[in-house]
């Protein structure tokens, strides 16, 4: 129990010199081990982040991929459509831009926010009405 206090700065009058450094010397292999520990822990979750990065960006890449076969495949459904002409003026005039038929661009970042709720109308007249 003497050394629990003595590890924590209590109790240190009645030490020699000796003590008093192999105190210190415990504490500094003790700190050393806590920022081992710390140092790795921060490392593996560096890593962690990392690969889950890059999976995001592998994800990003494959949606892409799929969004462009899409692109070309309603290039290929509007020269059916609309004739290979036509079709053909409209895809060079325009290069694809990813948005949806409501003008938001699909490549933008997507900012969500939460909001409350709208206070909900009632259908009915808040006074009857008085007929004849």
């Amino acid at each position: 129990m003497t050394c629990c206090r003595q590890l924590m700065g209590e109790e240190l009058s009645g030490l020699s010199i000796n003590d008093l450094q192999n105190l210190e010397n415990q504490l500094e292999m003790s700190l050393k081990g806590v920022r081992m520990k710390k140092d790795q822990i921060l490392t593996d979750e560096v890593k962690e982040l990392n690969n889950k990065g890059h999976l995001i960006h592998q994800e990003n890449l494959e949606l892409h991929k799929k969004l462009d076969l899409m692109y070309q495949e309603n290039t290929e459904l509007q020269k059916k459509a609309y004739g290979t002409r036509q079709a053909n003026e409209a895809s060079r005039s325009s290069p694809p831009n990813y948005t949806f038929n409501n003008g938001y661009d699909l490549r933008a970042p997507v900012h969500l926010q939460l909001s409350q709720p709208l206070p909900q109308k009632n259908d009915a007249p808040e006074k009857p009405m008085k007929l004849g």
